[in-house]
């Protein structure tokens, strides 16, 4: 899921059928669309990003063994304060039980509603503002 940060608005989703690494679906589907200019802010689970796109973030994760300096662990949290923003989006979406479950209806029409669902927390996040 791609939130703007300023307008905190969803702009682009993407899914895949069965299950896959959030990472894959990203090199697949909309990696080689976003636009180098554009900062990107993921959680750790993008280990790697910078190969695709260099303008992109990550938090540090702590060495097998060793510990994390205080400098690491203050820039974690500034990443983290930033990126809570996305994580309560996709909160919102997850009230409407389309991802918080199984998917159990037409495969086809997932998109479609994904989309629609997309509409109606973007139209809820402007009347707020």
């Amino acid at each position: 899921m791609i939130v703007n940060k300023q307008t905190h608005e969803i702009i682009c989703t993407a899914h895949s059928e069965g299950r896959k690494h959030d990472f894959r679906l990203y090199e697949e589907s909309i990696g080689c669309a976003v636009l180098e200019k554009i900062k990107a802010l993921m959680d750790s689970g993008y280990q790697g990003i910078l190969k695709l796109h260099k303008n992109s973030e990550t938090p540090k994760k702590k060495p097998r063994g060793g510990e994390m300096t205080d400098d690491e662990k203050a820039e974690n949290r500034r990443l983290s304060k930033i990126r809570i923003l996305v994580e309560n989006i996709i909160a919102k979406v997850k009230v409407f039980k389309i991802t918080a479950n199984k998917y159990r209806n037409r495969r086809k029409r997932f998109g479609l509603r994904m989309a629609l669902i997309c509409g109606i927390i973007n139209k809820e996040i402007h009347s707020l503002n």
